[in-house]
């Protein structure tokens, strides 16, 4: 092989979730020419430094005109890919169209339940995918199709950050008085396609959990990250908690943003790309919240995180939400409804149970 394409082209999250797959790509094919394709800026952004590719394409197809798109496809036919692969979770079909016509040799790609005849056109080897796997694992399991063996190695997320970032983040730090026993970082927001918000956690949960825990843990500080998208949630939120204990940081980029989580002593957040930065920087303690799509293909890519149950989704998860380009299934207020099913009283509970143990939560007895 002497030029590879990898193509990652659906969430930020599962741009991460594909770094090991570039690392094997790298010790199976040293002399090759490693090159990615992502649909979104922050995804070639997590990407850029990666010292296992050699170039990263980014293009809107989701939003540029067609004929943009297009010739954009052209450019990228025209350097005679050896190879393709289409990674895990690309269930739409329109993935799977955008590596026919960038024309690899070889094209490999995940079967998913919408499947057909003209996939088999498309691509020119797959496997079914695993639901009951990380996607880390679905990744390495393709390159058997090309007679390779996988490494013995368990897959771990690759995120190589600057210097620069890393110094930006002990700054801002340090401003905002972090440290690994004082701070839990919290991401209030979800993904924006499809109708992927619909799995947020209530905001009104955040509030009254952050309102619990800075009573309960004198030194607790809480830090929300986000960007645009949670700038309504964090204007709510900074009108209902201690504004002396409570961080909103600007951060410039996404790097930045994972360069900051290396900070905290523990992350919350439901399944979202903030939660695959926060295992990426080995965040001493996670915990996710479970929505509808929290399946083993996306879960953090780390042993030590815990899952706070949802009890409407009851291990349903593949009843509402599968990798085949439609949206999580039910209305906007039985989503709802399920999500609000996650009660203050059991995150609260997941957060200060032990383990984990240590200075995060030194809580205070109550009064008599």
């Amino acid at each position: 092989m002497k030029r590879i394409l990898v193509i990652a082209l659906s969430g930020i999250g599962d741009t991460l979730i594909a770094t090991p797959l570039i690392r094997q790509l790298r010790e199976q094919f040293p002399a090759a020419r490693i090159e990615a394709l992502v649909l979104w800026p922050g995804a070639a952004s997590l990407l850029d430094t990666n010292p296992n590719l050699d170039a990263v394409h980014q293009h809107p197809f989701h939003t540029a005109p067609l004929l943009d798109s297009l010739q954009f496809v052209a450019r990228l036919r025209r350097e005679r890919f050896d190879l393709s692969i289409n990674t895990h979770t690309q269930g739409r079909r329109e993935y799977r169209i955008i590596a026919g016509l960038i024309g690899a040799r070889e094209r490999l790609s995940h079967e998913y339940e919408n499947q057909s005849w003209i996939d088999r056109r498309l691509v020119t080897r797959s496997l079914p995918q695993d639901y009951s796997v990380h996607g880390a694992i679905n990744n390495q399991r393709l390159l058997g199709l090309l007679g390779e063996t996988s490494t013995a190695t368990p897959p771990a997320y690759e995120l190589f950050l600057s210097g620069e970032e890393r110094a930006w983040a002990g700054r801002a730090a340090g401003t905002m008085g972090l440290n690994h026993a004082n701070a839990l970082g919290v991401h209030v927001g979800s993904g924006g396609t499809k109708n992927l918000a619909l799995r947020r956690w209530p905001l009104q949960g955040y509030v009254e959990l952050g309102q619990r825990l800075l009573a309960a843990a004198p030194r607790l500080r809480l830090v929300f990250f986000g960007g645009p998208d949670e700038l309504d949630a964090h204007s709510a939120l900074r009108l209902q908690l201690d504004p002396e204990r409570t961080c909103f940081p600007t951060t410039p980029s996404v790097r930045h943003a994972a360069a900051l989580l290396g900070h905290v002593g523990g992350f919350l957040s439901v399944d979202t790309l903030f939660m695959h930065l926060a295992a990426a920087v080995r965040v001493p303690r996670q915990w996710v919240i479970e929505t509808p799509t929290v399946n083993p293909p996306i879960l953090p890519l780390r042993p030590d995180w815990t899952l706070i149950p949802n009890p409407a989704v009851a291990g349903r998860n593949l009843d509402f939400y599968r990798y085949d380009g439609r949206p999580i299934a039910g209305t906007r207020e039985s989503l709802q409804r399920i999500m609000a099913s996650v009660t203050v009283d059991s995150v609260e509970q997941a957060l200060l149970r032990e383990p984990p143990a240590g200075p995060m939560f030194p809580i205070t007895p109550p009064t008599v």
